[in-house]
């Protein structure tokens, strides 16, 4: 299976567009979608060379971008859960079952405990099924950060070398090969040996994709078959979840 090529985009780029664009004038695909840019267009957008990044243009990249990974703040449970009833619905349901007690119970009426136990379950109910979603968005997002890769090999000062994948930055040029996960969202540069790429995880593919010179590869694939170079379009940011990746 392959993937239909797009056609290549001309865009006017600003003068080192990498330093003077923000992270999100950078990421606007309406301006600048590195994924159909000419070739030389995507190496100027991020300042990068087939030869790699020096170790100054990547520390300038972290303070600007951050690390290339998710972050996932752990909470307790019994905070998850008591937080479900402490927002402006559970406020006008709380001060109804309030209501429902102290209203019911003058010229000598007893308390209105069938409202009152209605409206406390239903409060009750409202949040178990809050927290059990929110749980399970958590449950996702480990799930997403456990299948990314550890590692990746990246070509620095013009020498390929292993780093940690959070490390990498945008414009760093990466190598993936059979087996390999894909460290980060990135565009093929060089394609050797009919490369297809497993991303049913993603999309849902059954079988994996061909892929050439000039296609998307996505974080959290497999590279099925064939080596090749590609260079990082987009990034996880330290401040972000989802979708602002390498």
């Amino acid at each position: 299976m392959a993937d239909e090529q797009p056609k290549s985009t001309y865009v006017i780029l600003p003068e080192n567009p990498i330093k003077n664009l923000t992270v999100a004038e950078m990421y606007d695909k309406e301006k600048y979608d590195l994924s159909t840019m000419e070739e030389g267009d995507v190496f100027t957008m991020l300042n990068a060379t087939r030869n790699g990044l020096t170790e100054q243009e990547v520390n300038e990249r972290f303070q600007k971008f951050g690390h290339n990974r998710l972050e996932h703040k752990e909470t307790s449970a019994i905070m998850q859960f008591l937080l479900f009833m402490w927002n402006p619905l559970s406020w006008v349901m709380e001060a109804a079952a309030i209501v429902a007690i102290v209203a019911s119970n003058g010229g000598g009426q007893p308390p209105d405990w069938e409202d009152f136990v209605g409206i406390i379950l239903l409060l009750l109910a409202n949040s178990i099924i809050g927290f059990v979603e929110q749980r399970n968005a958590g449950n996702a997002v480990k799930a997403l950060m456990a299948s990314l890769a550890p590692e990746a090999k990246v070509k620095r000062n013009g020498e390929w070398k292993v780093i940690d994948a959070a490390d990498l930055v945008p414009g760093d040029i990466i190598s993936v090969k059979l087996g390999d996960v894909i460290p980060a969202d990135a565009r093929l540069v060089a394609a050797h040996g009919g490369v297809s790429i497993d991303q049913a995880a993603l999309t849902g593919e059954s079988l994996p994709v061909n892929k050439v010179a000039g296609d998307e590869i996505f974080s959290g694939s497999t590279c099925k078959q064939g080596e090749a170079e590609a260079i990082g379009s987009d990034a996880f940011h330290s401040s972000s979840v989802i979708h602002f990746r390498f």
